[in-house]
C-alpha cells in the first residue's frame, strides 16, 4: 500500500497541481524551512465576504519531493473550501493525505505548506 501513497507523492513533486502565481491574489504568505531547504508560498483568491470561500489558490517555490507533494495535494484538497474548514486542518489531515509515515524531520517539510496556507487566510 506505501507504494501507492510514494507514487501519488512522486507524482505531485514531478507534476504539482495549481503550482505558479495568480494575478492580484487576495492573500498570500510564504516561508522558508532551514532545516531542508524548502520554500513555499502560496496565493489565493477568495470570494463570499462572509464565508471567505477560496475561489482559486497557487503555490510557488522550491523544496524535497515531501514539501512541495504535500503543497500540491493540499492546494486539490482547499480548492473551493471555506476559511473556517481550513482552519480545522491539522497535522493528522496531512499524514493522512501522503498516507506514509514520516521522520520529525520530513514532517516539519510537510507541514510547511499547511502552516503558509494557515498564515496566509489570517493575514
Amino acid at each position: 500500500m506505501d507504494d501507492i501513497y510514494r507514487e501519488n507523492i512522486l507524482d505531485h513533486y514531478k507534476n504539482p497541481r495549481n503550482f505558479g502565481k495568480l494575478k492580484n491574489p487576495t492573500a498570500s504568505f510564504s516561508l522558508y524551512n532551514s532545516a531542508c531547504g524548502d520554500k513555499i508560498e502560496i496565493q489565493l483568491k477568495m470570494k463570499n465576504e462572509k464565508l471567505k470561500i477560496i475561489e482559486d489558490i497557487r503555490f510557488s517555490g522550491e523544496g524535497c519531493a515531501i514539501s512541495m507533494a504535500s503543497a500540491s495535494m493540499l492546494t486539490e484538497k482547499v480548492m473551493r473550501k471555506n476559511i473556517h474548514e481550513i482552519k480545522k486542518l491539522n497535522t493528522q489531515d496531512i499524514l493522512d493525505m501522503l498516507g506514509i509515515t514520516l521522520t520529525p524531520t520530513r514532517l516539519k517539510c510537510a507541514l510547511l505548506p499547511l502552516e503558509v496556507l494557515q498564515k496566509a487566510i489570517n493575514s
